[in-house]
């Protein structure tokens, strides 16, 4: 049985009708390829211009002032190496306890089938809906002063990683990952003799690592990226992310300088996204279909 598509097999094989399809083909991924890099690579380029030809009108399209030291004067004015400690500390504690937390509550969801646990799973997937701008003045009135045992959690990484812990998506993804996994496989285990416990050590979590992979990249990037929340609560400039110490020592800085930062601040996620993104796809549909 033959795929239908487009263009019928019978065009495709004339040249005309060859000549139309790689046109077509080219025209397209040569489009997306323009919309999608094309602000990475005025990014990357601005960084190697001088303050004259970076603000010139229309813009160059190839750096006619080469100035790689734009770069090694973003690290030392705005003291990038610092931000990136901090940023990197705050994200894989996020990490840490996403995977712990999250891993428990998908596993408890999926396998040991708590009293309303449908309904307490329904209500963590409406939070998907709220906007993440209306949680902010309760979520740092929260921090101010924690309830029960009142501290205040401003200037610590408690801010910026107790609000991250429980991830409604990244719970739903673990969730529908175990739920994949053969019931005979875990059966067996407890037969044996293995422990609730034992069970997710020993087989859930050495096959779950795909999805482990994609949950740990958006915990990262989810702290990377963001901006409001670390400016709310991190107010001590020893202790700002990357994008708020940039944001905050922008001001006199050339704008070829900033730029430069602003390349350095995006290439670890880049880096990240090449690197593993064979992984995140392969993630994200892994458990989509059972048997």
């Amino acid at each position: 049985m033959s795929t239908r598509t487009l263009i019928s097999p019978a065009v495709l094989a004339k040249r005309r009708g060859k000549r139309l399809y790689w046109s077509a083909f080219a025209l397209v991924t040569g489009g997306f390829t323009v919309v999608f890099l094309g602000p990475l690579y005025w990014l990357v380029s601005s960084g190697f211009k001088d303050t004259q030809e970076v603000v010139r009108t229309p813009p160059t399209l190839v750096p006619e002032s080469f100035t790689p030291e734009n770069y090694s004067r973003a690290w030392e004015v705005m003291d990038l190496s610092s931000l990136l400690f901090n940023t990197f500390y705050y994200a894989f504690g996020a990490l840490a306890f996403q995977l712990i937390l999250d891993v428990a509550a998908a596993y408890s969801l999926s396998r040991l089938r708590p009293v309303l646990g449908k309904a307490i799973l329904g209500m963590m997937l409406a939070t998907l809906m709220i906007p993440a701008t209306v949680l902010v003045v309760p979520q740092y009135l929260t921090v101010l002063d924690v309830p029960i045992v009142e501290r205040n959690l401003l200037n610590t990484p408690w801010a910026i990683w107790l609000p991250s812990v429980t991830n409604a998506f990244n719970i739903f993804l673990l969730k529908r990952f175990f739920d994949s996994i053969p019931k005979e496989l875990l059966d067996a285990a407890s037969m044996d003799g293995a422990s609730p416990m034992r069970v997710l050590w020993s087989i859930v979590l050495p096959i779950s690592r795909p999805i482990l992979g994609v949950v740990s990249i958006f915990a990262v990037v989810g702290v990377w990226k963001d901006f409001l929340w670390p400016m709310l609560t991190l107010p001590d400039p020893a202790k700002q992310t990357l994008n708020v110490g940039i944001y905050s020592l922008s001001n006199g800085v050339p704008v070829n300088v900033l730029i430069a930062a602003l390349t350095i601040a995006s290439l670890p996620t880049l880096i990240v996204f090449l690197i593993f993104q064979r992984n995140i796809m392969g993630g994200l549909t892994a458990g989509s279909l059972k048997g």
